[in-house]
């Protein structure tokens, strides 16, 4: 089943990669031959990942979708709601589980941590996963930049901590957080006000977006945008904690740590299956 899952998540990256790259729409006939698949066989395999069909899918990845979601699944962020979330927290039917590093231990940068490492196939591509033995701490998308990049981004910030490949052993941990199967445990390590702004932003569910601002006021800080946008670029959980969620007021998609293209095409996958009823987050 894991490995059935990894087929699909490579098949399905390799769809969004041509869609994305397209000048226009693609056609089901076009995308299922250079899938090497049937029409029916694709659209059967696309619609149960995205959950909308290829065309509808597409119709997302338009420009002015970042604002659609602005205007209308903007999310405001309760600050009471937040004040109760320090620690250990629970959401999202148990999908997601997190564990905070205690302010002491994030200042030893890591000393004594062993992080295994591994990089797998996700539908937003080749993903390098990081875990401790509390949960997944890092994930960092590699489409837009190199694998050797992604790994001295990701170990740079625990430079003390004891690296190890994972030898595939977090294979399971992964094909349930990116097929949303089962409890998907995170380790969030940070600064204190970093793990805060993540914190908020698990509190924003699939399809839906927020501002910086917003994220700001609901932590205490509300001048401190600027100050957000540094933590939410400095997430190191992608997808998982949600920072490509996060826009501009305007409207503007704003940056992403691992290219705009990537944090455009969550968005739209994300957006696609809140429609189509298939989300639990």
């Amino acid at each position: 089943m894991i490995h059935e899952q990894s087929y699909h998540f490579h098949v399905i990256r390799r769809a969004l990669d041509l869609i994305d790259g397209a000048e226009g729409t693609l056609s089901l006939q076009d995308l299922s031959a250079a899938m090497e698949m049937s029409p029916a066989h694709f659209q059967r395999l696309f619609s149960a990942w995205v959950g909308v069909s290829p065309k509808r899918y597409q119709q997302y990845l338009q420009l002015g979708h970042a604002k659609a979601l602005l205007a209308d699944r903007f999310t405001t962020l309760d600050a009471a709601q937040l004040s109760g979330l320090s620690g250990t927290g629970r959401l999202h039917d148990l999908f997601l589980r997190w564990d905070a590093m205690s302010p002491g231990e994030y200042a030893r940068q890591g000393d004594g941590l062993v992080i295994r490492y591994g990089t797998y196939d996700s539908p937003f591509g080749p993903a390098l996963v990081m875990a401790t033995d509390k949960g997944i701490c890092g994930i960092g998308f590699t489409s837009e930049t190199s694998d050797a990049e992604a790994m001295a981004d990701l170990t740079g910030r625990w430079p003390l901590a004891r690296f190890e490949p994972d030898g595939g052993s977090l294979e399971p941990m992964v094909a349930a957080a990116f097929g949303e199967s089962g409890e998907t445990a995170l380790h969030l390590i940070g600064a204190p006000f970093q793990i805060k702004v993540w914190e908020a932003l698990l509190q924003v569910r699939s399809g839906h977006v927020t501002t910086y601002s917003e994220i700001a006021s609901a932590i205490g800080h509300p001048k401190a945008v600027r100050a957000v946008g540094t933590a939410v670029g400095r997430n190191p959980i992608s997808y998982l904690i949600p920072c490509h969620r996060a826009l501009r007021k305007s409207g503007g998609l704003g940056g992403y740590h691992w290219g705009i293209p990537v944090k455009r095409a969550i968005l739209a996958w994300e957006a696609a299956r809140e429609d189509a009823g298939v989300l639990r987050q």
